[in-house]
């Protein structure tokens, strides 16, 4: 296709998706290449560069009385008809300086030089053709090949695009699937200037990140079916379900069409722009395998009046476009005459077009179908031509096209001398223009386009702008697959604010219920943490359970974390708990049995009491020293309280008060059972001849004396415990990890073993007293019952020190109550309990006659047998002395 005009621009489009290919066995002369698969939107695109010529031509001020033309050629998608076109780019404006001016023979020669190219689509053809017009500076302008490597401005010095880099599209498709938080993926780039550079970026992009690859491979259109079916199988048998597709949507076909056929589905397709918005691949058919699908597209533009030059398309309205008769038969299954393709209008430049006339021909010839009438509406039809719903590409190509046209006027019509770009601040005219002037310009164009947005070039010939993120949504009224925006990215924000999702629930996940997962392993739940398995990637790893001690509240965690010193991890190990503090207390069954028996003591102790006030003046009360009973009231009554500061919360209060008061209560217990059994003892033997003088021993005042002394060194000794080594509260958690003990360290083991052991040395001269008068009257004989309970104080404490030692927590404080009430229940009830039995059920004996009979029969008794062993004393000394 071309038209004519003072400076032509050169078109490269794929008409057509490939060639057909054939074996040349160079024994005869090759045929020409066939190209097959009809491109609607190619055509779409190639209209799309001579719509926007005519609308520069009609302009008067971008413009001003200069016409621009253009030669238009079908690439086939394929980088050998790429370059045939190119060639005749190139022959036309340098044909004399490399000595080819006989290569072309074209009938009609155009007229002007080719100053600019558009094209082409394929960042594969598109690599070829830079090659070639970077060595004569010819400036290129791409519309849709978005390769990095084609920002390598040292290699492709006239190479630049209206379509974002593959660099920031790879960095997109990186975001995306962090975004989501698929760690485990497939990549699959086509093999060629395009796919592997992107591929490698998308790597680069996920080096810092938790992204591992379980498969990478490569796919072209050229690839043998086996290759194709064994990616199919690799597909098939993968466990990642999100696949990241860098590929052109030609390369890609063959395989989408055998993963259509196997019904691969349950997969999400991430993909790059060239087959995303490739109509080739988004067909209503292979929608069940592919519904998902993800991808980034440049952001749509709006062109004001094409829509309505499509409807108008044409032969007639076209003589010079071959590609729009090949339309016109595709569409309405006609063939035009072959009057209607004469060789003028078929004929075309070096990259020849004979293929279109043949078809024509042929087509006459045959007459297959019916001749086409020439009244045919294109826009009566649905066809792919007319498709509106993705004109990306196709703004783009309107945008390369006025971004050459406003760089010539920033040359033709915008440069005084002496402020232009080149040497000296000179300018050029339209008579001396050459194309490496052009380049120049196009590398600061700037201008608005027709939204009011700022269109430029870096200084990598890419342009600047952001990415629309779209998914394939199926259209409910026909079943055609349509792009759907559902969220945008912007490579100029800050990291983390590039990539904005409108939400899951806008994306649609084909015939799945959510959008699916893509693990190598599931995500580690809380309480345990990430395990490397030897020889997997990072990202196949084993979920191992928190230590003890550590807890973890995220999933997929790395590691764990120790808690605080007073606190444990919870059951589970996602949180820390405070530990639970355990001590001796009033709320457990344990505690409160022992607080109960501890308050029966005190309750018994004052019954006793009550009934011995009660009953003072009998002979059985009065016989037993009432003050120091009264006073052993009460000393026991402290005894049994005692226990009870060691039942509770410790607390510093209490770990000071509860041995003193238990070691003083007991010491006065035990100081009033020795005075007493000493006073009884001292009674009745100064009743022996020549003992009477030990009777001023037995006065109240003295009996309190002793007491009060006995007691006074056990108050000394806990007042030096208390000033040197004070007992202090502790919390222990030596025990048990996730528990609290919370005892009273009693600060020095020597001084309770002092305060017990002074117990012990006083109630074991009791003993001694007690054993000695064990035989006194009944109603005195109170020695054998004081014998009985120092028996059962020795046997508590002597169990007590074992017991004590290898208890922990809260039993420490249990064997020293038990210990207490034991020992104290013993001195009450041996001492008192005969008595109140005598007292309450027996009070025939509680008469004074019983007492002085029970009296005076141990006085005779005593008597005899110190008469009869002063007898024999006697008698032995008569015999001793008649010797």
């Amino acid at each position: 296709a071309w038209k004519d005009g003072d400076l032509n621009l050169g078109g490269l489009f794929p008409i057509h998706f490939g060639v057909l290919s054939r074996a040349d066995s160079l024994t005869v002369r090759p045929e020409a290449v066939e190209c097959v698969r009809f491109n609607f939107r190619g055509l779409r695109w190639m209209l799309a560069m001579a719509f926007a010529v005519e609308e520069i031509n009609a302009d008067n001020l971008l413009l001003p009385g200069l016409r621009l033309g253009y030669k238009m050629a079908d690439t086939c998608n394929t980088v050998s008809k790429a370059l045939e076109a190119t060639l005749g780019f190139v022959a036309r404006n340098k044909l004399g300086a490399l000595g080819m001016g006989g290569v072309c023979n074209c009938t009609p020669a155009p007229r002007a030089n080719t100053v600019s190219v558009v094209g082409a689509t394929s960042s594969g053809v598109s690599t070829a053709v830079a090659n070639l017009l970077s060595l004569f500076r010819i400036p290129q302008v791409s519309y849709a090949s978005s390769s990095r490597v084609l920002s390598n401005k040292q290699q492709y010095r006239s190479f630049m695009r209206t379509i974002l880099s593959d660099e920031q599209q790879a960095t997109a498709l990186a975001e995306l699937v962090r975004e989501f938080g698929w760690t485990w993926v497939g990549l699959i780039a086509s093999d060629d200037d395009y796919g592997r550079p992107g591929i490698e970026r998308f790597r680069e992009e996920n080096e810092e990140e938790v992204i591992c690859v379980e498969f990478s491979e490569t796919v072209s259109l050229y690839d043998p079916p086996e290759r194709i079916h064994e990616l199919a199988d690799m597909i098939a048998n993968a466990t990642a379900r999100v696949i990241v597709v860098f590929a052109s949507g030609t390369d890609l076909d063959p395989l989408m069409r055998e993963v259509a056929r196997r019904n691969l589905t349950g997969r999400t397709w991430i993909g790059s722009e060239a087959w995303v918005s490739s109509s080739l691949i988004a067909r209503p058919e292979i929608f069940h395998v592919v519904g998902s699908t993800l991808g980034f597209v440049q952001r749509p533009g709006h062109i004001p009046g094409f829509r309505e030059y499509l409807q108008k398309v044409h032969p007639q309205r076209h003589p010079n476009n071959v590609f729009v008769r090949q339309l016109w038969e595709a569409t309405f299954n006609c063939t035009l005459k072959a009057e209607a393709a004469s060789s003028d209008n078929c004929t075309q430049s070096v990259q020849s077009h004979e293929q279109g006339i043949n078809e024509c021909v042929k087509g006459a010839a045959n007459a297959p179908r019916p001749f086409c009438t020439g009244r045919e509406n294109i826009s009566a039809v649905k066809t792919p031509f007319l498709d509106y719903t993705d004109l990306r590409i196709t703004y783009n190509v309107y945008l390369a096209v006025y971004a050459i046209a406003h760089a010539l006027h920033d040359m033709l019509f915008g440069c005084r001398e002496g402020a232009g770009l080149f040497e000296g601040g000179k300018c050029t005219n339209i008579q001396q223009l050459e194309p490496w002037q052009l380049l120049r310009y196009l590398q600061v164009v700037r201008f608005r386009n027709n939204k009011g947005e700022e269109v430029q070039f870096d200084e990598k010939g890419d342009p600047r702008g952001g990415y629309s993120l779209v998914n394939w949504q199926q259209s409910p009224k026909d079943g055609s697959v349509q792009l759907v925006e559902v969220g945008s990215y912007d490579g100029r924000k800050p990291s983390g604010q590039r990539l904005l999702c409108n939400g899951s629930k806008q994306i649609s996940k084909g015939y799945s219920r959510e959008i699916p997962t893509s693990v190598c392993t599931q995500p580690c739940a809380p309480g345990t943490r990430k395990g490397i398995l030897e020889g997997e990637q990072v990202c196949c790893f084993e979920c191992i359970s928190c230590a003890e001690g550590e807890y973890n509240n995220e999933s997929d965690a790395n590691s764990c974390l120790g808690c605080p010193e007073d606190s444990w991890p919870s059951a589970n190990h996602t949180m820390c708990v405070p530990k639970r503090e355990e001590y001796l207390s009033w709320r457990e069954p344990f505690g409160v049995c022992l607080a109960f028996v501890g308050c029966l003591g005190a309750v018994l102790t004052l019954s006793v009491a009550a009934v011995f006030v009660k009953h003072r003046g009998t002979a059985i009360v009065k016989a037993t020293n009432v003050e120091l009973s009264y006073l052993l009231f009460f000393s026991l009554f402290c005894c049994f309280l005692s226990s009870l500061f060691f039942i509770g919360k410790p607390s510093t209060v209490a770990c000071k008060l509860r041995q003193p008061t238990f070691g003083i209560s007991f010491v006065l217990c035990v100081s009033c059972v020795l005075v007493k059994t000493h006073r009884v003892l001292q009674v009745f033997e100064s009743q022996i001849p020549g003992r009477g003088g030990v009777r001023k021993l037995l006065g109240l005042d003295h009996q309190l004396l002793l007491v009060f002394l006995f007691t006074l060194v056990q108050v000394v000794i806990c007042a030096v415990w208390l000033y040197t080594a004070p007992p202090t509260f502790e919390e222990d958690d030596t025990f048990k990890n996730d528990v609290i003990y919370l005892s009273c360290d009693e600060g020095s083991q020597l001084a309770l073993g002092f305060v017990i052991g002074y117990t012990c040395l006083l109630a074991g001269v009791c003993f001694l007293f007690a054993f000695r008068a064990r035989k006194l009257p009944e109603n005195f004989n109170e020695a054998k019952f004081i014998t009985f309970s120092m028996l059962v104080f020795f046997i508590v404490w002597l169990s007590f020190i074992p017991a004590y030692v290898s208890s922990q927590g809260k039993f420490v404080a249990a064997v020293e109550v038990i210990a207490i009430l034991v020992s104290s229940f013993g001195l009450l009830s041996c001492i008192f309990f005969h008595k109140c039995y005598i007292i309450l059920l027996k009070p025939e004996r509680n008469t004074p006659e019983e007492v002085r009979c029970s009296t005076a029969a141990h006085s005779f008794k005593t008597a005899a047998r110190v008469n009869l062993h002063t007898a024999s004393s006697i008698g032995s000394g008569g015999s001793a002395g008649s010797m």
